[in-house]
């Protein structure tokens, strides 16, 4: 009995013996505090006045003050406030339990399916990438089910690419496709600023329930704090870096990075950050590489890293996207005027590269994938000179393989959403656009 009355006296004493500050000042997205002692990137709690809970991250210092930033809503914030400190950084549960169910920034489910069972551990989100010389080579082709990217742009597992596009052009048709058919053990993906109808939109509409009973699904609209949309990636990233340890071959497929960027750019501007390129500040550009290197291959599993970047006014230069496209193994870009001749999905395979395919695909692989790249290079080129009537036959012998064969291609890289083609049956087209 003295024990339990220990216990219980601990349990009521632990809160009013718990250091504490006060907040001091509140401005836009930043809450100043005198106290507690704590780290950036560690948690701590404000308690308002009805005795509700605000979750904060600490993210700066300032004349002796604590610099805050909410990861969720700010209202109710008052000076005054108590604000406590947790002693660690955010962290988030672990297990097989989690496929199948739809989580927010901090692993908490809102899919109204009940809590979550079958957990095994918990881990900070914020993981430093392995070290460089701990990775395998990347040496096995993932299967996606798409003839463009299997044919092509041929994927590895483990490997790092990114899906480049304007707005509208089908980046959400074309996740939900890989998702469905990509031949990886586990997927994890990350919506990260998406509007609130596109979310139950991507998962009912693109994922479906067959991708989804061997996904997870983490969740971070755009109404959302800037803190919970970034903490929601790295959350996403941990629980990808989980199944991998555990010996699965993982999918991680987010979107996007740009609004990732951007959220951090609020973070770093909010804090006196001086902007570099195009308003975004310098953490932005240290930040990316830390991101982006967390995934790849183990020597126990493989993480495939598939991340949206929307390109602003299709500028392919801009700062975001210019950065990732330099960080990642490859690239995929999707092209409006390709969308425009109702060609889906929109790949502009010539614009388009994949860094690993010289390596996982085979000697005949690549020698079909080389000559329908230079038809349709041909073919662009010529195309206007061809359409009014101005080339004459035999002139160019390349042109006029180009000519026959160029309906075949695009038919070729033309995919219906319901449609899964076997990679194997992705090579046999290829051979049989040049009768071999």
């Amino acid at each position: 009995m003295p024990d339990i009355l220990d216990q219980a006296m601990d349990a009521v004493r632990a809160p009013l013996t718990r250091p504490f500050g006060r907040v001091s000042r509140v401005e836009g997205l930043l809450i100043e505090s005198i106290g507690p002692q704590a780290k950036v990137g560690e948690l701590c709690e404000a308690v308002l006045d009805d005795g509700a809970r605000r979750p904060m991250e600490v993210v700066g210092f300032r004349e002796g003050r604590m610099i805050l930033m909410p990861i969720g809503e700010i209202y109710g914030v008052s000076p005054g406030c108590m604000v406590y400190a947790t002693g660690s950084s955010l962290m988030v549960d672990l297990g097989p339990g989690l496929l199948g169910r739809i989580l927010d920034g901090f692993g908490r489910p809102i899919d109204d399916k009940g809590p979550l069972t079958g957990l095994t551990g918990r881990t900070a989100v914020n993981r430093a990438p392995p070290n460089p010389l701990t990775r395998p080579m990347i040496r096995a082709v993932l299967e996606t089910g798409i003839r463009a990217i299997d044919g092509l742009l041929t994927v590895g597992r483990g490997q790092r690419i990114g899906i480049f596009s304007g707005s509208g052009v089908g980046k959400s048709t074309l996740l939900g496709m890989l998702a469905r058919y990509a031949r990886a053990d586990v997927n994890v993906i990350a919506l990260i600023g998406e509007r609130g109808r596109e979310v139950r939109e991507f998962i009912e509409r693109d994922l479906g329930p067959e991708g989804l009973r061997r996904s997870v699904v983490v969740v971070a609209t755009s109404d959302q704090a800037p803190l919970m949309r970034m903490r929601a990636a790295f959350t996403a990233t941990s629980l990808a870096e989980y199944f991998r340890d555990h010996g699965k071959d993982v999918m991680l497929l987010m979107d996007s990075v740009t609004r990732f960027a951007r959220a951090q750019r609020e973070v770093g501007l909010a804090v006196k950050e001086p902007p570099a390129l195009r308003g975004f500040p310098p953490s932005v550009f240290e930040m990316l590489p830390k991101f982006l290197e967390r995934t790849g291959t183990s020597e126990t599993g493989s993480i495939t890293g598939l991340y949206t970047v929307l390109i602003d006014a299709d500028d392919m230069n801009e700062p975001i996207a210019d950065t990732v496209r330099a960080i990642l193994d490859g690239h995929i870009v999707l092209s409006r005027d390709i969308a425009a001749r109702n060609h889906y999905p929109a790949i502009d395979v010539l614009n388009s590269i994949s860094r690993v395919m010289s390596v996982v695909a085979s000697p005949v692989h690549k020698s079909l994938a080389g000559r329908m790249r230079k038809i349709l290079a041909t073919f662009r080129d010529s195309e206007d000179l061809v359409r009014i009537g101005a080339y004459v036959a035999g002139t160019d012998p390349d042109l006029d393989e180009a000519l026959k064969a160029i309906h075949a291609v695009n038919t070729f890289l033309q995919q219906a959403v319901e449609e899964n083609e076997p990679f194997e049956s992705t090579l046999d087209k290829m051979k049989g656009i040049f009768h071999e």
